[in-house]
Protein backbone atom coordinates (compact mmCIF):
# COMPACT_ATOMS: atom_id res chain seq x y z
CA UNK A 1 0.00 0.00 0.00
CA UNK A 2 1.67 2.90 -1.20
CA UNK A 3 0.23 6.89 -0.77
CA UNK A 4 0.97 9.29 -3.63
CA UNK A 5 0.28 13.14 -2.49
CA UNK A 6 -1.20 14.43 -6.46
CA UNK A 7 -2.56 17.70 -4.90
CA UNK A 8 -1.89 19.20 -1.13
CA UNK A 9 -3.12 22.87 -1.61
CA UNK A 10 -6.45 24.04 -0.34
CA UNK A 11 -9.21 26.06 -2.23
CA UNK A 12 -6.65 27.12 -4.99
CA UNK A 13 -3.79 26.03 -6.96
CA UNK A 14 -0.30 27.25 -6.70
CA UNK A 15 2.92 27.03 -8.39
CA UNK A 16 3.79 23.94 -6.35
CA UNK A 17 1.21 22.68 -5.08
CA UNK A 18 -2.53 21.51 -6.93
CA UNK A 19 -5.71 21.09 -5.71
CA UNK A 20 -6.74 17.73 -3.40
CA UNK A 21 -6.13 14.78 -4.50
CA UNK A 22 -4.33 11.66 -2.85
CA UNK A 23 -3.93 8.10 -4.94
CA UNK A 24 -3.59 4.71 -2.63
CA UNK A 25 -1.41 2.21 -5.13
CA UNK A 26 -2.38 -1.84 -4.32
CA UNK A 27 0.66 -3.36 -5.96
CA UNK A 28 -0.71 -6.87 -5.22
CA UNK A 29 -4.23 -6.19 -7.02
CA UNK A 30 -2.74 -4.03 -9.75
CA UNK A 31 -5.51 -1.01 -9.20
CA UNK A 32 -5.16 2.76 -8.18
CA UNK A 33 -7.69 4.00 -5.36
CA UNK A 34 -8.22 7.70 -5.89
CA UNK A 35 -9.55 10.16 -2.64
CA UNK A 36 -10.75 13.46 -3.93
CA UNK A 37 -10.16 14.68 -7.56
CA UNK A 38 -9.65 18.04 -7.86
CA UNK A 39 -8.92 19.90 -11.36
CA UNK A 40 -5.97 19.22 -12.76
CA UNK A 41 -5.73 15.37 -11.20
CA UNK A 42 -5.31 14.17 -14.57
CA UNK A 43 -1.96 16.28 -15.21
CA UNK A 44 -0.15 15.31 -11.70
CA UNK A 45 -1.20 11.25 -12.63
CA UNK A 46 0.87 12.36 -16.10
CA UNK A 47 3.72 13.34 -14.04
CA UNK A 48 3.58 10.82 -11.94
CA UNK A 49 4.14 7.01 -11.83
CA UNK A 50 1.13 6.11 -11.64
CA UNK A 51 -1.27 5.00 -13.90
CA UNK A 52 -4.68 5.78 -15.02
CA UNK A 53 -5.54 3.04 -16.52
CA UNK A 54 -4.98 1.41 -13.31
CA UNK A 55 -7.90 3.67 -11.28
CA UNK A 56 -10.61 1.28 -10.29
CA UNK A 57 -12.08 3.58 -6.97
CA UNK A 58 -12.96 7.24 -6.48
CA UNK A 59 -13.58 7.86 -3.28
CA UNK A 60 -15.29 11.73 -2.87
CA UNK A 61 -14.90 13.78 0.26
CA UNK A 62 -17.45 16.64 -0.48
CA UNK A 63 -18.94 18.60 -3.63
CA UNK A 64 -16.55 21.92 -3.13
CA UNK A 65 -14.61 22.46 -6.81
CA UNK A 66 -11.56 22.00 -5.38
CA UNK A 67 -12.17 18.56 -4.28
CA UNK A 68 -14.17 17.32 -7.88
CA UNK A 69 -13.61 19.78 -10.76
CA UNK A 70 -11.04 17.15 -12.49
CA UNK A 71 -13.41 14.42 -11.95
CA UNK A 72 -14.83 14.53 -16.08
CA UNK A 73 -11.75 15.44 -17.22
CA UNK A 74 -9.98 12.26 -15.64
CA UNK A 75 -12.96 10.30 -16.81
CA UNK A 76 -13.44 11.43 -20.45
CA UNK A 77 -9.72 10.99 -20.78
CA UNK A 78 -9.77 7.11 -19.47
CA UNK A 79 -12.54 6.74 -21.87
CA UNK A 80 -10.51 7.94 -25.00
CA UNK A 81 -7.39 5.65 -23.90
CA UNK A 82 -9.70 2.99 -24.08
CA UNK A 83 -9.79 1.90 -20.59
CA UNK A 84 -12.58 -0.67 -20.49
CA UNK A 85 -12.73 -1.27 -16.44
CA UNK A 86 -15.71 -0.15 -14.89
CA UNK A 87 -14.80 3.02 -12.07
CA UNK A 88 -16.72 3.18 -9.37
CA UNK A 89 -17.29 6.41 -7.58
CA UNK A 90 -17.71 6.80 -3.81
CA UNK A 91 -19.28 10.21 -2.86
CA UNK A 92 -22.14 12.52 -0.70
CA UNK A 93 -25.47 12.81 -2.30
CA UNK A 94 -25.45 15.35 -5.99
CA UNK A 95 -22.58 13.72 -6.83
CA UNK A 96 -24.40 11.51 -9.54
CA UNK A 97 -25.98 14.10 -10.59
CA UNK A 98 -23.75 16.16 -11.00
CA UNK A 99 -21.65 13.83 -13.10
CA UNK A 100 -24.82 12.71 -15.62
CA UNK A 101 -25.11 16.63 -16.13
CA UNK A 102 -21.80 16.76 -17.19
CA UNK A 103 -22.28 13.99 -19.38
CA UNK A 104 -25.34 15.54 -20.81
CA UNK A 105 -24.21 19.11 -21.52
CA UNK A 106 -20.50 18.17 -22.69
CA UNK A 107 -22.32 15.23 -24.25
CA UNK A 108 -19.87 12.75 -23.67
CA UNK A 109 -20.96 8.91 -23.48
CA UNK A 110 -19.68 7.55 -20.14
CA UNK A 111 -22.39 4.38 -20.63
CA UNK A 112 -21.81 1.69 -17.79
CA UNK A 113 -18.01 2.28 -17.07
CA UNK A 114 -18.78 4.62 -14.49
CA UNK A 115 -20.70 3.44 -11.19
CA UNK A 116 -21.57 5.85 -8.90
CA UNK A 117 -22.75 4.84 -5.25
CA UNK A 118 -23.91 7.37 -2.44
CA UNK A 119 -21.66 7.33 0.81
CA UNK A 120 -23.60 6.78 4.05
CA UNK A 121 -22.05 6.58 7.39
CA UNK A 122 -20.78 2.88 8.17
CA UNK A 123 -19.22 0.44 5.31
CA UNK A 124 -19.03 1.79 1.58
CA UNK A 125 -16.95 -1.30 0.22
CA UNK A 126 -15.70 -4.57 1.39
CA UNK A 127 -14.23 -7.59 -0.34
CA UNK A 128 -11.85 -10.39 0.59
CA UNK A 129 -9.18 -7.82 1.57
CA UNK A 130 -10.11 -4.56 1.75
CA UNK A 131 -13.03 -2.80 3.73
CA UNK A 132 -13.83 1.10 3.45
CA UNK A 133 -15.66 2.88 6.21
CA UNK A 134 -16.62 6.84 6.12
CA UNK A 135 -18.04 9.28 8.63
CA UNK A 136 -19.71 12.54 8.30
CA UNK A 137 -17.03 15.09 9.26
CA UNK A 138 -18.06 19.22 10.50
CA UNK A 139 -17.57 21.50 7.23
CA UNK A 140 -19.72 23.75 5.28
CA UNK A 141 -21.17 21.07 3.35
CA UNK A 142 -21.68 17.40 3.56
CA UNK A 143 -17.97 16.37 4.25
CA UNK A 144 -17.19 12.17 4.79
CA UNK A 145 -13.49 11.46 5.85
CA UNK A 146 -12.46 7.71 4.71
CA UNK A 147 -10.74 4.70 6.48
CA UNK A 148 -9.38 2.60 4.40
CA UNK A 149 -8.44 -1.30 6.48
CA UNK A 150 -6.72 -3.86 4.93
CA UNK A 151 -7.36 -7.15 6.37
CA UNK A 152 -5.67 -9.59 8.48
CA UNK A 153 -3.42 -12.07 7.08
CA UNK A 154 -3.18 -15.40 7.49
CA UNK A 155 0.82 -16.41 8.76
CA UNK A 156 3.17 -18.44 5.97
CA UNK A 157 1.86 -22.20 5.55
CA UNK A 158 4.11 -24.56 6.74
CA UNK A 159 3.91 -27.03 3.75
CA UNK A 160 6.86 -28.92 4.63
CA UNK A 161 5.60 -29.78 8.17
CA UNK A 162 2.03 -30.79 6.84
CA UNK A 163 3.76 -33.28 4.30
CA UNK A 164 5.38 -34.73 7.40
CA UNK A 165 2.66 -34.96 9.31
CA UNK A 166 1.07 -37.33 6.19
CA UNK A 167 -1.97 -34.86 5.34
CA UNK A 168 -3.27 -35.24 1.80
CA UNK A 169 -3.07 -32.11 -0.51
CA UNK A 170 -5.70 -30.89 -2.19
CA UNK A 171 -8.70 -28.09 -0.38
CA UNK A 172 -8.12 -29.62 2.71
CA UNK A 173 -4.50 -27.37 2.30
CA UNK A 174 -6.71 -24.28 1.60
CA UNK A 175 -8.67 -25.04 5.06
CA UNK A 176 -5.55 -25.43 6.97
CA UNK A 177 -4.25 -22.24 5.51
CA UNK A 178 -7.10 -20.07 6.86
CA UNK A 179 -6.40 -21.88 10.26
CA UNK A 180 -9.29 -23.64 10.40
CA UNK A 181 -9.68 -27.04 12.26
CA UNK A 182 -9.67 -30.12 10.01
CA UNK A 183 -10.74 -33.77 10.69
CA UNK A 184 -8.95 -36.17 8.61
CA UNK A 185 -10.40 -39.32 7.11
CA UNK A 186 -8.08 -41.03 9.81
CA UNK A 187 -9.51 -39.54 12.61
CA UNK A 188 -6.54 -37.30 13.33
CA UNK A 189 -7.92 -33.52 14.15
CA UNK A 190 -5.91 -31.10 12.81
CA UNK A 191 -5.82 -27.58 13.85
CA UNK A 192 -4.48 -25.10 10.67
CA UNK A 193 -2.88 -22.41 13.15
CA UNK A 194 -0.11 -25.29 13.94
CA UNK A 195 0.64 -25.45 10.65
CA UNK A 196 0.80 -21.71 9.99
CA UNK A 197 2.56 -18.48 10.77
CA UNK A 198 2.34 -15.70 12.79
CA UNK A 199 -0.57 -13.95 11.20
CA UNK A 200 0.04 -10.00 9.98
CA UNK A 201 -2.28 -7.16 11.01
CA UNK A 202 -3.60 -5.64 8.05
CA UNK A 203 -2.36 -1.82 7.38
CA UNK A 204 -5.16 1.29 8.25
CA UNK A 205 -5.53 4.15 6.46
CA UNK A 206 -7.38 7.35 7.30
CA UNK A 207 -8.20 10.28 4.93
CA UNK A 208 -10.11 13.40 6.59
CA UNK A 209 -10.54 16.69 4.56
CA UNK A 210 -12.57 19.10 4.80
CA UNK A 211 -13.14 19.84 8.67
CA UNK A 212 -12.57 21.41 11.72
CA UNK A 213 -11.61 19.34 14.62
CA UNK A 214 -14.73 16.52 15.68
CA UNK A 215 -15.10 13.69 17.43
CA UNK A 216 -15.87 11.62 14.41
CA UNK A 217 -12.83 12.18 12.76
CA UNK A 218 -11.19 11.03 16.24
CA UNK A 219 -13.03 8.04 15.75
CA UNK A 220 -12.53 7.42 12.23
CA UNK A 221 -8.38 7.51 13.01
CA UNK A 222 -8.46 5.54 15.68
CA UNK A 223 -5.26 3.02 15.59
CA UNK A 224 -4.57 3.75 12.03
CA UNK A 225 -1.21 3.30 10.25
CA UNK A 226 -1.78 6.66 8.71
CA UNK A 227 -3.49 9.60 9.39
CA UNK A 228 -4.09 12.38 6.26
CA UNK A 229 -5.35 14.87 7.77
CA UNK A 230 -6.05 19.07 6.42
CA UNK A 231 -4.28 21.40 8.29
CA UNK A 232 -5.22 24.67 6.34
CA UNK A 233 -4.63 27.20 9.04
CA UNK A 234 -1.93 27.41 11.18
CA UNK A 235 -2.81 28.01 15.36
CA UNK A 236 -2.71 31.67 14.87
CA UNK A 237 -5.63 31.56 12.17
CA UNK A 238 -8.15 29.59 14.97
CA UNK A 239 -10.72 32.13 14.35
CA UNK A 240 -10.64 31.45 10.40
CA UNK A 241 -10.46 27.68 10.71
CA UNK A 242 -13.53 27.72 12.83
CA UNK A 243 -15.08 30.71 10.56
CA UNK A 244 -14.54 28.29 7.80
CA UNK A 245 -14.76 24.89 9.02
CA UNK A 246 -11.30 23.94 8.25
CA UNK A 247 -8.39 22.87 10.70
CA UNK A 248 -5.26 24.22 12.29
CA UNK A 249 -2.39 22.05 12.40
CA UNK A 250 -2.66 21.85 15.87
CA UNK A 251 -5.69 20.68 15.61
CA UNK A 252 -5.23 17.97 12.76
CA UNK A 253 -2.24 16.94 15.64
CA UNK A 254 -4.80 16.72 18.88
CA UNK A 255 -6.63 14.04 16.55
CA UNK A 256 -3.97 11.76 15.57
CA UNK A 257 -3.12 12.25 19.21
CA UNK A 258 -6.16 11.39 20.50
CA UNK A 259 -6.54 8.16 17.86
CA UNK A 260 -2.99 7.05 18.86
CA UNK A 261 -2.11 6.50 15.09
CA UNK A 262 1.43 5.81 14.36
CA UNK A 263 1.77 8.87 11.49
CA UNK A 264 0.38 12.21 10.99
CA UNK A 265 0.82 13.56 7.31
CA UNK A 266 -0.50 17.04 7.00
CA UNK A 267 -2.01 18.64 3.64
CA UNK A 268 -5.04 20.72 2.24
CA UNK A 269 -2.75 23.75 3.02
CA UNK A 270 -3.94 27.76 2.39
CA UNK A 271 -1.57 29.63 0.03
CA UNK A 272 -1.40 32.33 2.30
CA UNK A 273 1.48 30.37 4.35
CA UNK A 274 3.85 30.44 0.78
CA UNK A 275 7.65 30.96 1.37
CA UNK A 276 8.63 34.67 2.34
CA UNK A 277 5.33 35.35 4.41
CA UNK A 278 5.74 35.69 8.12
CA UNK A 279 3.70 32.28 8.90
CA UNK A 280 4.89 29.56 6.85
CA UNK A 281 4.03 25.81 6.58
CA UNK A 282 7.98 24.91 8.85
CA UNK A 283 5.96 26.84 11.52
CA UNK A 284 2.47 24.76 11.17
CA UNK A 285 4.92 21.98 10.92
CA UNK A 286 6.50 23.16 14.38
CA UNK A 287 2.95 24.00 16.27
CA UNK A 288 1.49 20.12 15.26
CA UNK A 289 4.86 18.42 16.24
CA UNK A 290 5.15 19.87 19.73
CA UNK A 291 1.91 18.03 20.20
CA UNK A 292 2.23 14.65 18.11
CA UNK A 293 6.11 14.25 17.41
CA UNK A 294 5.12 11.74 14.23
CA UNK A 295 3.77 14.39 12.08
CA UNK A 296 5.56 15.39 8.60
CA UNK A 297 4.21 17.91 5.99
CA UNK A 298 3.17 16.59 2.39
CA UNK A 299 3.66 17.71 -1.13
CA UNK A 300 3.05 17.44 -4.55
CA UNK A 301 4.24 13.72 -5.70
CA UNK A 302 5.44 12.71 -1.92
CA UNK A 303 5.11 9.16 -1.95
CA UNK A 304 4.65 6.87 1.04
CA UNK A 305 4.90 3.26 1.56
CA UNK A 306 2.57 2.44 4.60
CA UNK A 307 4.69 0.31 6.87
CA UNK A 308 3.59 -3.38 7.59
CA UNK A 309 1.90 -3.76 11.47
CA UNK A 310 4.19 -6.08 14.07
CA UNK A 311 2.87 -9.35 13.71
CA UNK A 312 0.08 -10.84 16.08
CA UNK A 313 1.86 -14.17 17.60
CA UNK A 314 -0.48 -16.93 17.90
CA UNK A 315 -2.18 -18.35 20.83
CA UNK A 316 -1.84 -22.25 20.87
Amino acid sequence: MEITFLGTSSGVPTRARNVSSVALRLPQRAEVWLFDCGEGTQHQLLRSDLKSSQISRIFVTHMHGDHIFGLMGLIASMGLAGNAQPVNIYGPAGLKDYLRACEKYSEMRIGDRLRVHQSKPGIVFEDERFQVSCLPLKHRVTAFGYRVTEKDRPGKFNLEKAQKLGIPPGKIYGELKKGKVVTLDDGRIINGKDLCGDRETGRKMVYCTDTVFCDAAVELSQDADVLIHEATFAHQDAELAFDRLHSTSTMAAQVALLAQVRQLIMTHFSPRYMPGNDVTLDDLLTEAQAIFPNTSMARDFLTYEIPRRTILLNQH
